[in-house]
């Protein structure tokens, strides 16, 4: 098999389609089928009571993070982020708000995903 590339994808062009992943470590942070799952079904529930409309997903090579907006053109207001560097300290898992606040942290995503979940509850005085 010939592994030249074509002129257009060679050093000159600063453009470099494959990159050779290093034996050991992860090429990128992601969600894996049951995070999402649990992520997907507090963003039904929100889409459905019309709080969001769009999401991203951003796999990096150090983090996962998945980004709610209530319109595609501002800012998120959350990002619930992924980052295994952290799993032993304080859990890989967070809820941060849009300045930045970190709102719940933690080892267990479903329990962080909680503080989404909140309701308003009426106070009698």
């Amino acid at each position: 098999m010939d592994d030249t590339l074509p002129s257009a994808y060679g050093p000159a062009s600063g453009v470099h389609p494959f990159t050779k992943p290093q034996p050991g470590l992860p090429s990128v942070t992601a969600f894996n089928r049951h995070e999402l799952g649990a992520i997907f079904s507090v963003y039904g529930a929100k889409v459905a009571e019309g709080e969001w409309r769009d999401y991203s997903i951003d796999f990096l090579k150090d983090r996962a993070v998945f980004s709610v907006f209530r319109r595609s053109a501002e800012m998120p207001l959350y990002r619930i982020e992924k980052n295994p560097r952290l799993t032993k300290r304080q859990g890989a898992y967070s809820v941060v708000a849009t300045t930045g606040l970190i709102l719940k942290r933690g080892h267990d995503l479903a329990k962080v995903l909680r503080v989404l979940d909140r309701k308003l509850r009426l106070v009698k005085s």
